[in-house]
């Protein structure tokens, strides 16, 4: 009796055993074969940051080097993304660009409640100081995104919702964001850039428009003298990241019925201190992990 019962013990303990190293082996093809997947699924949102990232538009042959992809592969991630709207490919320099999709992907992600809410109230208290409409906006593509606005109370005011985009060279953010730009990579972007004359004051020469780049690339902010619209003028002052990259822009624009370009000058250090503010929110955001 002892004797069967000590059997009955030594077999299942085998089986366990047996049981116990057949259970890793499977749950070790099982992780491997999940963490591929994973891989495989996190491909599109890589080779999105990436180029949210980028100075300039990389080729399909640096953004294989860069991301360790077969050509093939990325080439066939690249044309999904781009029928879809996550990505553009700009003509001239045969490069690849976040596409409208991403911009809307990027708003939505930042209008979530925590950040709406932080964002608004950064803005809030801005406008509530300067009287005026204040904004944060967002380079998209070749654009500028209204990310957030916080409106004047004034009856006389200029109105874009949420999700609009603005032209670049004749906007204050759009004009802080060119000349935040390398000289290369603005000159890149120009080139492609329409022009359009929208007032009398629009720059629609390459050669003043880099004039009047280089001399706001010194003083760190973006200015609109009635160029986007006739009797609005605006400010703009950068965002950063921890890396010092400007990735968004604090503004504010008024009517010169109103408020005259000096004034809004001299509110900027105002604006820098809420760009700090919000440099704060956007470094709050949760960690990938």
């Amino acid at each position: 009796m002892e004797q069967n019962m000590g059997l009955r013990f030594q077999n299942r303990s085998a089986a366990s055993r047996d049981g116990a190293d057949g259970g890793i082996q499977g749950g070790q093809d099982e992780d491997a074969g999940s963490r591929l997947e994973e891989a495989r699924s996190l491909r599109a949102l890589h080779v999105l940051d990436h180029l949210a990232r980028a100075q300039h538009p990389p080729t399909l042959a640096q953004l294989a080097q860069r991301l360790a992809m077969p050509k093939t592969t990325l080439m066939r991630l690249l044309a999904a993304m781009q029928r879809a709207g996550f990505v553009a490919a700009t003509p001239v320099e045969r490069g690849y660009v976040p596409g409208p999709q991403a911009g809307a992907l990027a708003l939505a992600t930042l209008r979530a409640s925590a950040y709406t809410r932080a964002c608004r109230a950064v803005l809030a208290q801005l406008a509530g100081t300067l009287g005026e409409t204040c904004n944060l906006t967002a380079p998209d593509g070749d654009r500028v995104i209204y990310m957030e606005r916080v409106e004047t109370a004034e009856p006389l005011r200029l109105i874009f919702a949420v999700g609009s985009h603005v032209p670049m060279h004749c906007t204050a953010s759009g004009k802080l964001f060119l000349a935040s730009m390398s000289r290369l990579e603005r000159a890149r972007v120009v080139a492609r850039l329409p022009l359009t004359r929208n007032t009398p004051r629009t720059l629609i020469r390459p050669e003043q428009l880099e004039e009047e780049l280089e001399r706001l690339a010194a003083r760190g902010i973006g200015i609109d003298n009635e160029e986007f619209v006739r009797g609005m003028s605006a400010v703009a002052v950068p965002v950063r990241d921890e890396e010092d990259r400007v990735v968004a822009a604090v503004a504010c624009h008024a009517p010169t019925a109103r408020v005259m370009l000096d004034d809004l000058l001299r509110a900027v250090p105002v604006m820098q201190r809420a760009a700090e503010a919000m440099r704060e929110v956007f470094s709050q955001r949760p960690a990938a992990g």
